[in-house]
């Protein structure tokens, strides 16, 4: 009767650890990292005006393993948003134009929207947006994630670029 006791906790020492070892082999896949999840927005603003057209200004900073892709944003100060660079013309010049393919964000990087280079073009304004004052937008990324923030309305003198539609990238 010894042995046979013996042997019944031995197969009941495998048959619990059994389980253990495969639930640990089967563990599922980690749901897939949303781009929105790893990006975050500091010093952001937006430049006041009365109407028609204004800019968003920031760093949007990357701390995921990817790079990712801003495609949209969205404010309901404005009736659209459109992401924008200067870039030099064939003449020289510097022209105002929708940045081609969004905004990509390193692995690990940042992107600074600033004046004179990348920025959200905030157009036909709903309202006035006065200094000191905050405004709500949201970036939408190429996964279909997206996220939001607010932003200080500032003046600004700066940044008086004329926007030409029909320069495309």
């Amino acid at each position: 009767m010894a042995a046979f006791s013996v042997r019944a906790r031995r197969y009941a020492a495998v048959g619990a650890f059994f389980p253990l070892v495969l639930a640990g082999c089967s563990s599922s896949p980690a749901a897939p990292a949303r781009s929105a999840d790893a990006v975050t927005v500091t010093d952001q603003w937006v430049k006041a005006a009365d109407s028609g057209m204004s800019a968003g200004f920031g760093e949007l900073r990357n701390s995921g393993g990817a790079p990712v892709t801003v495609v949209s944003a969205t404010s309901p100060a404005a009736g659209r948003l459109e992401l924008h660079e200067v870039v030099p013309d064939a003449d020289g010049a510097m022209i105002m134009r929708v940045k081609a393919g969004g905004f990509a964000i390193p692995a690990g990087g940042a992107l600074t929207l600033r004046p004179g280079g990348d920025h959200l073009m905030f157009m036909e304004l709903s309202a006035p947006l006065r200094t000191g004052s905050t405004t709500e937008v949201v970036l939408t990324f190429d996964d279909g994630s997206s996220t939001s923030f607010s932003a200080q309305v500032r003046d600004f003198a700066g940044a008086q670029e004329e926007y030409v539609p029909g320069h495309g990238a």
